[in-house]
């Protein structure tokens, strides 16, 4: 979706904050402008497994690489790791543990139950990476221009002031009442957690933030964000119970700021014309 995210992005930013942060990707798209920019980035995330690799990535990287290098890719063994108490391991172990289990589970999903326990079933593959060196360091490089922290999304209000760039992408409003998923951590992200979302939304907007948000295209969300610059993009899905569910869908980019489509202008960002 970066492609289609690009054209969107504010031309110019101070700080950037992804609240959401998940796999980092448009985090790492934009550290090349982040670093030129010197500028800092906070980002953070409810998953406190997340953060914690992503910290030892930025802190200890070669002793990472070095631990896990001692994985296999065996059903049994997979079994084994993932029965694993985080609570009972050191933080390089953790981070050890979360790394394999990302790269060797179905589609790389996570999901904990209502327990906190990582339960998601082993993926077939053949010969899967499970660590890639020059890319955990290349990684390591970007968080150290970077904060990061466990907790929920209102932790972006502390450290965000004008001309800051906001990035949202929380779990998604359902399409449907058989379709919701919120299983990242063991308490759900309910319509409330997004009407309480709408608002950080509203009070970044009033500090003269540049916020993004990426949501499902329902009414909801829609009406939610009514009056915003409310943008529809196309998204790939592939993990659905319904295969004839997968594929193309459409999905919204909500802007708290006008973009080119609104003026006609043309924008430089990243070199590309936007």
């Amino acid at each position: 979706m970066l492609d289609q995210l690009s054209r969107y992005l504010p031309v110019a930013f101070n700080n950037y904050h992804e609240p959401f942060l998940g796999g980092g990707a448009v985090f790492f798209y934009l550290f090349p402008e982040i670093k030129r920019r010197n500028a800092s980035a906070y980002l953070s995330d409810s998953v406190e497994e997340l953060i914690n690799l992503y910290k030892v990535i930025k802190d200890k990287v070669d002793a990472l690489i070095t631990v896990s290098k001692n994985h296999i890719y065996d059903q049994k063994y997979y079994y084994e790791i993932r029965s694993q108490n985080p609570a009972e391991l050191t933080d390089l172990q953790r981070a050890s543990r979360t790394l394999y289990l990302n790269k060797t589970c179905f589609n790389g999903l996570y999901r904990v139950n209502s327990k906190g326990q990582f339960n998601v079933s082993f993926g077939d593959y053949t010969n899967p990476v499970i660590v890639n060196g020059e890319v955990l360091r290349n990684a390591s490089l970007a968080f150290q221009s970077t904060q990061l922290a466990v907790g929920d999304f209102e932790l972006v209000l502390e450290n965000s002031g004008a001309g800051d760039f906001v990035y949202l992408d929380p779990p998604y409003v359902p399409l449907s009442s058989t379709s919701n998923f919120t299983g990242y951590t063991p308490g759900a992200f309910n319509m409330a957690d997004h009407r309480r979302l709408r608002e950080v939304f509203e009070t970044l907007s009033a500090r003269g933030c540049y916020v993004m948000l990426s949501n499902s295209n329902t009414d909801f969300t829609r009406e939610l964000y009514q009056g915003c610059n409310i943008k529809t993009i196309n998204a790939l899905r592939a993990i659905n119970s319904d295969a004839r569910k997968r594929g193309s869908i459409k999905e919204l980019v909500i802007l708290s700021y006008p973009d080119r489509d609104m003026f006609g202008a043309s924008q430089t960002f990243h070199g590309l014309s936007l």
